[in-house]
């Protein structure tokens, strides 16, 4: 069974056990975080929440098998006073009442630290891979999904270490599925990930949202607002430019991996997916143009072109 078959499964698992108003939810008891797949999830007593610890750890260990840096985290399950209360810290329950995972000590960061930034770039990597494979299984691609994972592995089992894993899976699953499926197959695919990802928060300009939340999570390190006219207005025009530097994912073969940029901006605007992104060198660093203009061929939404310097 492929990985994103497993994954979809286990995931279908937790919803069927998750309440929205439950009082209970899973975090690392080591740090606090509530890691995927049960970060935004709540359950309505406490065997369900036991019943999540174990199909995340189950989860979490299924990507671990292609990427050794996937996090550990010891799961427990914690009772919110306040239903509406979301954060951890509500009476969480020590090990006599909690059912705790038997993972390793967390990876990086130390008990009681927040996550750091090296924490929230694995994070997202691995969130928006999983949810790209889960895509791929819906979408009825299962030999694309089994082509990504090879070549994947072929790329793990070629480095020397496991530095930077988490960044080959997205690399290379982007140059897989940019080889593998035209532009309305990748269109679908991205708009069923961030579906399954969740919607983002709306208000502001979408993009610049989008290079401020990667930003957080180190995956962008500096960017300029975009090149137009309002920045204030929820929506985006035609064609929208961005500046950015100090990017995680690197060029292959004249292309830039977008995935993650991409499947951000899409969770912000449901329904409205780029029909054209491209890329130009400037400096040390990029410039991304996106257009939003009427195509039914879009291009570029994975693995953008790297346009010649005039």
């Amino acid at each position: 069974m492929t990985v994103g078959v497993t994954l979809v499964g286990i995931r279908e698992r937790i919803e069927e056990l998750a309440a929205t108003d439950g009082a209970y939810y899973v975090v690392c008891g080591r740090t606090g975080h509530r890691p995927v797949p049960v970060a935004d999830k709540r359950f309505g007593d406490r065997a369900s929440a036991r019943r999540a610890v174990s199909a995340a750890t189950e989860y979490r260990a299924a990507l671990r098998r292609y990427d050794p840096e996937v996090p550990h985290y010891d799961l427990i399950v914690c009772q919110a006073r306040d239903r509406r209360a979301t954060e951890p810290g509500h009476d969480c329950s020590g090990p006599a009442g909690a059912q705790r995972s038997l993972s390793a000590p967390i990876v990086t960061g130390t008990a009681g630290s927040e996550p750091t930034g090296r924490d929230r770039l694995v994070e997202r990597c691995h969130r928006v891979a999983a949810a790209t494979f889960e895509s791929l299984s819906d979408c009825g691609h299962r030999e694309v999904e089994r082509a990504t994972m090879e070549r994947y592995t072929e790329l793990a089992e070629a480095l020397p270490t496991p530095d930077g894993l988490c960044l080959c899976l997205l690399e290379s699953m982007a140059g897989t599925l940019a080889d593998r499926l035209d532009g309305a197959e990748q269109a679908a695919v991205l708009t069923q990930a961030a579906e399954r990802l969740g919607p983002r928060d709306g208000g502001g300009d979408p993009v610049t949202a989008t290079f401020a939340g990667l930003v957080d999570c180190d995956v962008v390190g500096e960017f300029s607002p975009p090149e137009r006219a309002d920045r204030a207005e929820a929506t985006v025009p035609d064609v929208a430019t961005v500046r950015f530097s100090e990017y995680a994912l690197s060029p292959r073969e004249g292309r830039l991996p977008v995935l993650p940029i991409v499947v951000d901006l899409v969770r912000r605007l449901p329904g409205r997916v780029p029909t054209r992104v491209r890329v130009d060198t400037v400096g040390d660093g990029w410039r991304l143009e996106l257009a939003f203009e009427g195509s039914n061929d879009p291009e570029g939404l994975l693995n953008a072109p790297i346009r010649s310097p005039a």
